[in-house]
């Protein structure tokens, strides 16, 4: 069997750390209803029956009240706890797959960065802190000013987001 082509891409990332002034239980409650859980049953029934992608972006709309769902969570502190290491963490995938679907028909790796990832976690400190990389630089590493601006909108939702959080906006998703 012959081998393709390889190609090697280097990018920056950049790591927003937001410190949030309430306890991690508060904020992690506000977090997940704000951010509400994926439901597989009622989106897979419009992929059932072959309905047409206005009614999924519809339903988005409607499921979505802040851009983004959570296709998965994790509360880690149990298992990292045994390890004895403190304070409590929570890491998700939280996206919208309307808003990939603009990335995804110039370049279905986006994915790699789709949904996006963050944590949200506290230590002996007491602080709460809400991390995630920056979704444009994420994107931004396609090389496609068309995928790069839909990483600006993700990071114009995700500010969006900490502000109805009670969360401190960092300046490079303001922009």
């Amino acid at each position: 069997m012959a081998a393709g082509p390889t190609s090697e891409v280097r990018y920056q990332a950049r790591r927003l750390r937001v410190t949030v002034e309430m306890p991690f239980d508060e904020f992690r409650k506000r977090y997940e209803a704000a951010v509400p859980v994926y439901d597989p049953t009622t989106f897979g029934a419009l992929v059932e029956r072959g309905a047409d992608w206005s009614e999924m972006v519809a339903l988005m709309d409607r499921s979505a009240p802040h851009g983004f769902l959570r296709y998965w969570g994790s509360d880690v502190e149990p298992l990292m706890t045994l390890a004895g290491d403190p304070g409590p963490c929570a890491v998700y995938l939280m996206g919208n797959h309307v808003i990939i679907e603009e990335m995804y028909r110039y370049d279905p790796d986006a994915f790699m960065y789709a949904p996006l990832r963050p944590v949200i976690s506290s230590r002996s400190s007491g602080s709460t802190q809400f991390s995630i990389d920056q979704p444009s630089l994420l994107f931004a590493s396609f090389g496609d000013d068309r995928i790069t601006k839909v990483g600006v909108e993700l990071d114009r939702k995700v500010a969006a987001l900490l502000r109805h959080l009670g969360a401190p906006v960092p300046p490079a998703l303001a922009g």
